[in-house]
């Protein structure tokens, strides 16, 4: 399995959808965040023939105009959370929502971003009025006091969502799951550019809202287009309030939130289907040579998995399927 595949808890995510308490090996590269190319880190060096999978067919689509190939649509790791933590029926109960996050372009472990943060905090104060804020950073930045020291003393509620992890260490599994929290406790998620986290918002009922300095990032790869690139193709998501209507529509597509699929297709595309041991699980009577601990193990849920800090009920062991 490639590291990336582990990104903000991505992999676990799908393995919880499927039924499993911990992922198998991915045969395959699983996109780790949105961008303005084909979702994969620039210059990732990929094995011959094995499949990318892409949030959507616009990721695909940027992939082969750079001569990319093996692209395999699923949607985004966010939109099968969503369905674990049961979005559509949380919002029918009308839950009151309060206040702004913010969600401020960030660097990452290899690059740094630069910018103005005490001008970004006069916008954000102005843009906002008077309501709670919060304002949640990067463990890159989180962990930079003078950084998040601006924030405090600005009267903002200063976060970390985690780490993403890197080379199968420090990964927070429930990075995402963390987000979803947040983004359900607040009326409005902004940034000063257009990010993962507002395409997230998005889907997840908020409103979205792009204003700000919009920083720089150190050794910044000329394919991504800057800052400059997704204003030109999305100009109607950049703007201070975002009609709900038009942030849905381009998140639905750019995050193939109507691309998804069923949890065999999953195990399938994956390669996980040794992994529910089918010949075991088919089997009228028990051998000497069946190992019923390892099987309950694969397939039990996780009782602490993190699905609480959303209200939702705990995974359910999906009923027995033929792989």
């Amino acid at each position: 399995m490639h590291h990336a595949n582990h990104f903000y808890g991505h992999a676990h995510i799908m393995a919880r959808y499927v039924g499993l308490a911990e992922p198998p090996r991915i045969w395959g590269y699983l996109q780790h965040g949105w961008n303005m190319h084909d979702g994969f880190a620039v210059n990732t060096v990929f094995a011959a023939r094995y499949p990318k999978f892409v949030y959507s067919h616009a990721c695909a689509r940027r992939g082969w105009a750079h001569g990319l190939r093996d692209y395999t649509v699923i949607g985004a790791p966010w939109n099968y959370l969503l369905e674990l933590e049961g979005q559509r029926e949380w919002e029918a109960q009308g839950h009151e929502r309060e206040g702004t996050i913010v969600y401020p372009f960030h660097g990452w472990e290899g690059q740094q971003v630069a910018g103005d943060h005490e001008a970004f905090i006069d916008e954000i104060r102005e843009t906002e009025g008077d309501v709670p804020i919060t304002m949640c950073l990067y463990i890159n930045e989180y962990e930079q006091p003078r950084i998040r020291r601006v924030y405090e003393e600005a009267g903002f509620r200063v976060i970390t969502h985690g780490r993403r992890g890197y080379l199968w260490r420090g990964t927070d599994t429930e990075f995402l799951y963390k987000q979803l929290a947040e983004v359900r406790r607040h009326k409005r998620v902004v940034s000063n550019r257009m990010t993962s986290a507002l395409l997230h918002a998005a889907l997840a009922g908020a409103e979205v809202g792009i204003y700000g300095d919009p920083m720089e990032l150190a050794n910044d790869h000329a394919i991504l287009g800057g800052a400059q690139r997704p204003q030109a193709l999305f100009p109607e998501f950049h703007q201070a309030a975002v009609p709900h209507d038009v942030a849905r529509e381009i998140a639905t597509v750019e995050l193939g939130a109507d691309q998804i699929l069923p949890p065999e297709e999953i195990v399938d595309l994956f390669g996980w289907a040794e992994d529910f041991d089918v010949e075991e699980r088919v089997a009228h009577m028990p051998d000497d040579t069946l190992d019923f601990d390892r099987v309950l193990r694969r397939l039990r849920p996780t009782p602490e998995f993190p699905s609480a800090r959303t209200g939702s009920e705990p995974p359910r062991v999906r009923p027995e399927r033929g792989f």
